[in-house]
């Protein structure tokens, strides 16, 4: 069986696509200040990185970020 993906809900909201907001802090985050992570569980680190809130270090959204 290939591997197969599970979509969790994510912990912040788009108010805008170049901006995030924050479940933790309600910081209305830029996607450029977001602090990028490695994934949680197993995720490929090439193809998916993790955004971080920068005030509070809470997960925004997990995004692809190559094919």
């Amino acid at each position: 069986m290939r591997g197969v993906l599970v979509l969790v809900a994510e912990l912040s909201t788009v108010t805008r696509e170049d901006h995030l907001t924050c479940d933790g802090c309600s910081t209305t985050v830029p996607r450029a200040d977001a602090i990028r992570t490695e994934t949680y569980g197993d995720l490929d680190a090439d193809r998916w990185q993790t955004l971080c809130c920068p005030s509070c270090g809470t997960r925004l959204r997990t995004v692809l970020v190559r094919d």
